[in-house]
């Protein structure tokens, strides 16, 4: 019995990937200025690695990066040496 194999599945649509782009959005804004950007785009780098099947690391590094810039900018801010905030 010679029984043919179903053919593969179709890969995912590429049209609307854009896990690399809320990932690299994610580490520079995470980085520079604003934590809670990092944040939001490292989820969202996360969310369409899931959908399309990519590695989701680029969203892990958004995100860890974004909580390291907010607890770095409480402890500058708290210890009075925040550059951008004056007494």
């Amino acid at each position: 019995m010679n029984t043919a194999y179903p053919p593969p599945p179709p890969p995912p649509a590429a049209g609307r990937d854009r896990t690399t782009l809320w990932g690299v959005l994610g580490i520079i804004l995470g980085l520079l200025c604003c934590g809670i950007l990092g944040i939001i785009f490292g989820y969202l780098s996360i969310r369409d690695a899931k959908r399309y099947g990519q590695s989701p690391v680029l969203g892990y590094l958004a995100i860890a990066f974004g909580v390291i810039n907010i607890i770095g900018s409480g402890i500058l801010w708290a210890g009075g040496n925040y550059p951008l905030y004056n007494d």
